[in-house]
């Protein structure tokens, strides 16, 4: 009997000890549940929104925001064109505490390509507006332009394109800088923002660095993304 015993009481001993260890871990995993999904809750509300001046651009308000590339050029395999007017206009909001918006216009003038057999015979941006949304990628704000679409008409009689419409179309993501006030696109921002833009089933490359300023109520306020 007294054997029963001890070993009884050995065995409510391990017990209270396992219920204690089983605790313990139930509130490790409740503590990193906890901050799992605090982390997801914080990423989920990252997403950049437009401000002036600092301050977000109110809900249920829009502006509208000009620019022109300082340098834009766009790389079919063989072939580079760019343009000395690389215009747009775009219509921003915000809607819970997210950036987005609506590319409306992008003329593009004085086009020219790198090689002496080819010209562009027209080129024009086709189907706007492209929707527009800002996102982050790393601690990068970035906006990503969806529904691209641009003819060109290349020309020259010993141009292998010649007489053909190059349709570039896709979607293309650009880091914004909020201290230069502006956005670039290259073949790394479109990487590291997942799109890409293709023409004749090919990836292209897209480059230019776009400053950007307000045009109606924030005329001359600092425009950020954040």
């Amino acid at each position: 009997m007294k054997n029963i015993r001890k070993a009884t009481s050995a065995y409510k001993g391990d017990d209270e000890k396992m219920t204690r260890k089983s605790i313990g871990v139930i509130g490790l995993l409740a503590l990193v549940a906890l901050m799992l999904s605090t982390a997801f809750a914080s990423s989920a509300s990252a997403a950049p929104a437009w401000k002036f001046n600092g301050e977000e651009l109110k809900t249920g308000t829009s502006e509208v925001i000009l620019g022109a590339a300082e340098k834009s050029a766009l790389t079919i395999p063989g072939l580079t064109t760019s343009c000395e007017n690389f215009l747009y206009e775009l219509s921003i909001s915000n809607s819970s505490g997210t950036g987005s918006g609506k590319l409306t216009s992008m003329p593009l003038f004085n086009c020219y390509t790198n090689s002496s057999a080819c010209t562009v015979g027209s080129i024009g941006a086709q189907g706007l507006p492209w929707s527009s949304k800002l996102t982050t990628v790393g601690t990068t704000p970035y906006i990503v332009i969806e529904g691209v679409k641009v003819n060109i008409f290349y020309e020259g009689e010993e141009c292998v394109l010649s007489e053909t419409l190059v349709v570039v179309t896709g979607s293309a993501g650009g880091s914004i800088n909020n201290t230069t006030e502006s956005a670039t696109f290259n073949k790394e921002t479109l990487s590291a923002s997942k799109t890409e833009l293709k023409a004749l089933a090919q990836k292209i490359e897209w480059t230019g660095v776009f400053p950007t300023e307000g045009f109606q109520a924030h005329r001359l306020q600092a425009i950020s993304a954040s």
